[in-house]
């Protein structure tokens, strides 16, 4: 049998383990050692399996991930969201659709702080949908938005996505992070201008909320000044040398637990949810990285993602041509699994063929990160959409998507931005030492 033919079936073999429901970690893992036991020898699969085993959770490269997690959850139990939102809605909450308009802001900043999409979904819902059903929001707009709004938590740094990118290609995750910026800035301005065409569509989607002083604007200000100094202290730190990633999320970190004490608003029982809930998404991650590792050098042993590049380059397309089939494939992948799930699955075979064609690493990372975040939300496993329906159980499934339909436009036109400006992301990057 030939070395791609292998490879091929050993795909299909972890997609059959998934649809047993096994984790996606444990199935990538699985399949990686069978197929290296079939390809190369036992004894060779069991060497390779013990060694990254190994090798990933020891990694000190590893560490990053709940350092961030961790400053995002203690903000998330601290009541640090609960300011942002009502600062946010304090400016822009009067205007039609303006409460809508304000979780998404409160989105941008809280995500900068954050670095996961389900938190992110998870807390400004329990923030915003309460405000939304008080002044009469349509569920289909105040559900979207909340779920749309939380795929910006991967996309403003820190992202966990990056993080997790940056291991498996090992490129920079502080330039991964810098090269999040305007996108997420990007991203975010246009689920505002979808919104407020929605509602100058359908004004009955989304009524404008109580007006508010100049002097309450003012007043309310304060409360983005901690997500402002905990931004500041992290990328200000990695910009400037002073801090490794690892380093970046330990002051953060500690930065989150000082505002938070100082504030008075962390308690013991908040704090330990927050290191239980930590745990728990630390752990789902560090599977995954350690079962695409795996699963990454079995197709490397077959070298399917050579053949793959090698088949690409002879295409009589154009890379950009090449590029949209990637990204299709991605939102196709995403629609029927997990999206970080499908990211590690296809980071082996789809970033060396982008790698081949011209793109820039740091780019290609950012790209993928952005086609990721859409899978957040589209059916039929859109994790936001069941983060949300979880908040609110009276509304249909059908009704969040149907409101979420709405937004992937602009999920789109962000992407092609982004592959006709690469300066959007390469900006930032290409000043850092």
């Amino acid at each position: 049998m030939s070395p791609t033919m292998v490879a091929i079936i050993g795909i299909v073999v972890m997609l059959l383990i998934m649809f047993l429901r096994l984790p996606v970690g444990f199935a990538m893992a699985l399949a990686g050692f069978l197929g290296m036991a079939y390809f190369i020898s036992p004894q060779a699969a069991f060497h390779i399996l013990a060694t990254d085993i190994w090798g990933q959770f020891s990694s000190y490269g590893l560490s990053v991930i709940p350092l961030f997690i961790f400053m995002g959850y203690i903000c998330f139990n601290s009541g640090i969201s609960v300011r942002l939102y009502d600062t946010a809605y304090k400016w822009v909450g009067q205007v039609r659709g303006g409460i809508a308009m304000a979780t998404i802001v409160a989105d941008e900043f809280f995500a900068a702080i954050c670095g996961s999409n389900t938190a992110t979904a998870a807390t400004m819902g329990t923030v915003a949908l309460p405000q939304m059903k008080k002044y009469g929001y349509d569920p289909v707009l105040s559900t979207s938005t909340v779920a749309t709004g939380g795929t910006l938590g991967v996309v403003i740094p820190p992202s966990v996505v990056l993080i997790v990118i940056g291991l498996q290609t090992e490129q920079s995750i502080a330039k991964l992070f810098f090269g999040g910026i305007f996108p997420g800035i990007i991203l975010g301005t246009l689920f505002l201008i979808t919104i407020y065409i929605l509602c100058r569509w359908k004004p009955n989607l989304g009524p404008a909320g109580a007006k508010t002083s100049l002097k309450e604007k003012i007043v309310a200000f304060p409360g983005v000044l901690e997500v402002l100094i905990l931004f500041a202290l992290v990328l200000g730190g990695l910009y400037a040398g002073w801090f490794t990633p690892t380093e970046a999320g330990a002051a953060g970190a500690f930065g989150a637990i000082i505002i938070a004490l100082a504030r008075r608003e962390l308690t013991w029982q908040r704090f330990t949810k927050s290191i239980l809930d930590t745990l728990q998404t630390s752990c789902m991650v560090v599977v995954l990285v350690t079962g695409a590792v795996i699963f990454g050098r079995f197709l490397t042993a077959t070298r399917l993602p050579f053949f793959l590049a090698d088949w690409a380059s002879a295409l009589p397309l154009p890379p950009v041509g090449i590029l949209a089939i990637v990204l299709f494939i991605y939102l196709i992948g995403g629609c029927l699994m997990d999206a970080l799930g499908f990211l590690v699955v296809t980071i082996p075979i789809f970033f060396p063929l982008l790698i081949v064609l011209g793109y820039d690493p740091i780019w290609t990372g950012i790209i993928l990160m952005m086609v990721t975040t859409t899978g957040a939300i589209t059916p039929p496993v859109g994790v936001n959409v069941f983060v949300v329906k979880g908040l609110v159980p009276d509304i249909p499934l059908e009704t969040i998507f149907k409101g979420v339909s709405y937004y992937l436009a602009a999920c789109i036109v962000s992407l092609v931005i982004l592959v006709a400006f690469p300066q959007v992301a390469l900006f930032l990057p290409s000043l850092m030492k």
